[in-house]
């Protein structure tokens, strides 16, 4: 059984840095998709950052030169480091892992994902 288990978030002012971290468990693929997503109250579900197994990796505009996201194979986790945080609406944070092997395309849509972490808040205030 799959598990992924988010820790990371909370609130911190903007211009600050927070560090996602995705425990996964019970996740082995040879071709797969991990990733980041976030979702505010009212809105959907968007995707923020992915790794491909062939260690593509893709973000949203949006986040371009302020997130990493990274992989531990060793660990089995998952991370996304956040820099320069805007001010923005409160948004519960979500890593995705893929159930069988995934297109480069694909790496920012949710559809592509199967396996969802209960999320974790982050508040960025002004």
């Amino acid at each position: 059984q799959v598990q992924l288990m988010e820790s990371g978030g909370g609130s911190v002012q903007a211009g600050g840095s927070l560090r996602l971290s995705c425990a996964a468990s019970g996740y082995t693929r040879n071709s797969y998709c991990v990733g980041w997503f976030r979702q505010a109250p009212g809105k959907e579900r968007e995707g923020v950052a992915g790794i491909h197994s062939d260690g593509t990796i893709w973000y949203a505009d949006s986040v371009k030169d302020r997130f990493t996201i990274s992989q531990d194979n060793a660990e089995n986790t998952l991370y996304l480091q956040m820099n320069t945080l805007k001010p923005e609406a409160p948004a519960m944070y979500y890593c995705a892992a893929s159930s069988a092997s995934c297109s480069r395309p694909l790496l920012l849509w949710r559809l592509a994902y199967s396996y969802w972490g209960q999320g974790t808040q982050v508040t960025v205030s002004s």
